[in-house]
């Protein structure tokens, strides 16, 4: 599914965090990671609305992910 996402997104956000050149091997990895770290949340997202018994995700539960998640 990363391979779906383009590179250069990522690339950009590198260069925002202040690097000069990034490889593209490094953008693919960022990429990677982003991916694994997103399902995560939208997991943690989705148990939450569950606990709430609603379908729909919120706001609140993809805040609620992102305290679980990054703890």
């Amino acid at each position: 599914m990363a391979s779906t996402f383009p590179i250069h997104p990522f690339e950009k956000i590198a260069k925002h965090a202040g690097v000069e050149r990034v490889a593209e091997s490094a953008s693919q990895e960022l990429r990677e990671t982003f991916m694994e770290m997103a399902g995560k949340l939208a997991m943690q997202a989705v148990a939450a609305s569950h606990h709430a018994k609603r379908v729909t995700i919120k706001k609140d539960d993809v805040s609620l992910a992102v305290r679980i998640v990054f703890k």
